[in-house]
């Protein structure tokens, strides 16, 4: 996924005819943040999740995107998920730049307080 947007971001640069450079930036996010995320279970063991923020590009405003809870989400997809929101606002014309977060767990095991 995260191959498949970058691809986008190439192709549209080299039609528009950018500079690799100018095309490189607009690729890498802004930033990615790796955090473990402790909750006291039901049970009362502590469990750590990992989670993932990507902040893609804030150039046309704050970074817009939700977050993602699933056993199988990776840092990669949430990178593609802000790349790809990045897109969408701008086509859209929305003063938005593109985020998006993930959480390493199956939301369904979990209790409403947990």
């Amino acid at each position: 996924m995260l191959l498949t947007a970058q691809n986008l971001i190439k192709k549209a640069g080299k039609t528009l005819g950018l500079p690799d450079e100018k095309i490189k930036e607009v690729i890498i996010p802004d930033r990615v943040i790796e955090v473990k995320i402790p909750v006291r279970m039901k049970n009362g063991l502590l469990r750590v999740f990992r989670g993932f923020r990507s902040q893609h590009n804030n150039v046309l405003g704050p970074y817009k995107g939700g977050i993602r809870f699933h056993p199988q989400v990776s840092r990669e997809e949430v990178i593609a998920l802000s790349t790809l929101m990045t897109l969408k606002c701008s086509v859209a014309g929305l003063p938005f730049g593109g985020g998006k977060g993930g959480v390493v767990v199956n939301p369904r095991e979990l209790s409403l307080e947990e």
